[in-house]
């Protein structure tokens, strides 16, 4: 298979094809269409044919051949879908009543690709799950319709061959894979009754006893659904628009886990805050959830819902598994600064760190080796363009759009399962014409006076380390819980401080102890008769007793904060003044 696999680029200069690494040249096999209101693009499943709309007509193209397969008068198309074996092509284009409030015209249009004409319309008003969803040998395709989800089957919409009717269904997914096929729906919670997603088996939708697996929860507005490749088990991420603790401005989000087998959990994730992403390994026995305020936790997950690995706290809000499931990208996009961290997932390895400022979206080569990253209009209307990665952190490939123009959308052709084999990892960045995207680090802003004097560090947050959960060989001890690694922290510096202390009396046997010690070790029930100088001799005792832990914490590589440096620096001060008052100075 050539590598040569093509890449569309959509925006303002027009709709073109780009060859794949390692050329990263203009297709000439796929002509350039130069209008500027190209609305939408599209790739059936296996990556064989290319659809788009032009703002004149939908036209589908064999991708290797490059030639015209089917042209459609569907000049107002915003919206393209191919089903999963090339039958049919899903168009959807903005519901418009007539002038007169009289009803629209249907706008759902599924056209059949082997004769050309239109298989059925319907009046789909809404662009939110506009597309239908067919099982994956298109044997059923189900749309929501007035709260209850429609069956067809084998492509004949003009009969519904069943009906799954609950109270008020407002989502559902079908699963992947092979038959049978298996429908999660969700039905959102009223009048006190909480929400609840259940999975069914098509076509027993006999109500709740027919239900391969049932989970309800209180806490939801909203559910996203996600089945794992194998159609064994979903996780379900639960939101409420509101946090009325008011601790989290993006709602409160929960995660659920449910298996075809009846099993239904909660997943316990360590740390409070938002759930940012959640993802599937591809070999579907395991999962990656991103979550907390930030600096974001991020652990993989079995499906005992245990912790398996925790990659510690980063800024990170999304994660990417490769297609062969075997590296995983943890990155920080949106209002965060592009970091991005490649994962070996086999050894928990770390591979590179690479930066993509500005990215508005990141996808996956179906080889499994390269990455894009890309800055899209309208989410940025400045700098658009995209890089082509290697994992290892190299940037292969680069463009920008000029400043006049605007790029609006870019991804890779797809690829059916198998093609591209599983390689093994790499570590060391693969060569690469380009200089290193590494940014220059932004220099804190530090006021005049401190310009010339030493950098002390201010971190907010103390990051936490990755850490391996799975019980070791020979040990049947338990991952240590945050408190137990907190109280181990505070053990290892103390034990640090007592053996700095004693090299330096080892050091030193001859000479006196200094006068601070003398001060420290002073019996405290000495008074000196005015009721104001113990007060005074008490509470600098407590400030030498507090500067006496930072300096156990920073033995120990605790890394403080410039306002504990400072306390540090006044101890010589507060131990003179100590002694002054002690003689009565």
């Amino acid at each position: 298979m050539s590598s040569l696999f093509p890449f569309p680029v959509r925006g303002s200069e027009g709709l073109y094809m780009v060859n794949g690494p390692p050329s990263f040249t203009e297709s000439t096999t796929f002509q350039r269409d130069s209008g500027k209101n190209c609305k939408a693009v599209a790739f059936s499943r296996d990556g064989s044919l290319f659809a788009w709309c032009n703002g004149e007509r939908v036209n589908v193209v064999n991708v290797t051949r490059a030639e015209l397969l089917r042209s459609f008068d569907l000049p107002k198309a915003v919206c393209l879908e191919f089903s999963p074996k090339n039958n049919v092509l899903a168009t959807w284009q903005a519901y418009a009543t007539g002038k007169d409030g009289t009803a629209g015209v249907p706008n759902l249009q599924l056209c059949d690709l082997r004769t050309g004409k239109c298989l059925k319309s319907f009046i789909q008003k809404k662009l939110q799950n506009w597309c239908p969803c067919w099982a994956d040998d298109e044997s059923i395709c189900a749309r929501n319709v007035n709260n209850e989800v429609h069956f067809f089957e084998n492509n004949n919409f003009n009969t519904i061959a069943n009906k799954l009717h609950l109270q008020k269904v407002s989502d559902f997914v079908l699963s992947p894979g092979a038959q049978p096929t298996k429908v999660a729906v969700y039905v959102p919670g009223s009048k006190g009754a909480p929400s609840f997603v259940r999975l069914y088996q098509y076509p027993n939708f006999g109500g709740p006893q027919s239900a391969l697996a049932n989970k309800s929860f209180f806490k939801a507005d909203k559910v996203t659904m996600l089945w794992n490749k194998k159609a064994t088990a979903l996780l379900v991420v639960a939101s409420t628009e509101v946090d009325k603790s008011g601790a989290s401005y993006y709602g409160e989000q929960t995660l659920h886990y449910m298996a075809a087998n009846g099993e239904s959990a909660v997943v316990q994730l360590p740390k409070n805050g938002p759930i940012y992403d959640v993802a599937w390994s591809p070999n579907s026995v395991e999962f990656c959830a991103v979550y907390g305020f930030m600096p974001a936790k991020a652990t993989i997950f079995n499906l005992k819902c245990d912790p398996v690995f925790d990659f510690g706290t980063g800024p990170r809000n999304a994660a990417y598994y490769s297609p062969h499931g075997h590296i995983l990208v943890l990155a920080g996009f949106g209002n965060l600064r592009g970091q991005m961290e490649v994962w070996d997932v086999k050894s928990y390895k770390p591979i590179s760190k690479p930066v993509a400022s500005d990215s508005t979206y990141f996808a996956w080569c179906p080889d499994g080796e390269h990455i894009v990253t890309a800055t899209c209009a309208p989410r940025l209307r400045v700098s658009n363009g995209y890089k082509i990665w290697h994992y290892t952190g190299s940037v292969l490939h680069t463009y920008e759009v000029p400043s006049n123009e605007e790029m609006w959308q870019v991804f890779w052709q797809p690829f059916p399962d198998g093609v591209f084999p599983e390689k093994a990892v790499r570590y060391q960045a693969v060569p690469s014409e380009l200089p290193s995207a590494e940014p220059k680090p932004a220099q804190a802003y530090r006021p005049p006076a401190l310009r010339n004097k030493p950098v002390t560090s201010s971190k907010l947050h103390e990051d936490e380390p990755p850490q391996n959960m799975k019980p070791q060989p020979g040990g049947s001890d338990k991952p240590l819980s945050k408190t137990a690694l907190k109280n181990q922290r505070k053990h290892e510096a103390k034990k640090a401080a007592k053996q700095e202390a004693k090299a330096d009396v080892t050091q030193s046997p001859g000479q006196a102890p200094a006068p601070q010690n003398a001060a420290r070790n002073a019996v405290p029930a000495t008074t000196t008769g005015d009721p104001e100088v113990d007060k005074k001799i008490k509470n600098l005792k407590k400030k030498l007793k507090a500067i006496e832990q930072l300096k156990e914490q920073a033995a120990a590589g605790k890394q403080l904060e410039k306002n504990q440096v400072e306390k540090i620096q006044k101890e010589a001060a507060l131990l003179k003044e100590l002694e002054d008052l002690e003689l009565g100075v």
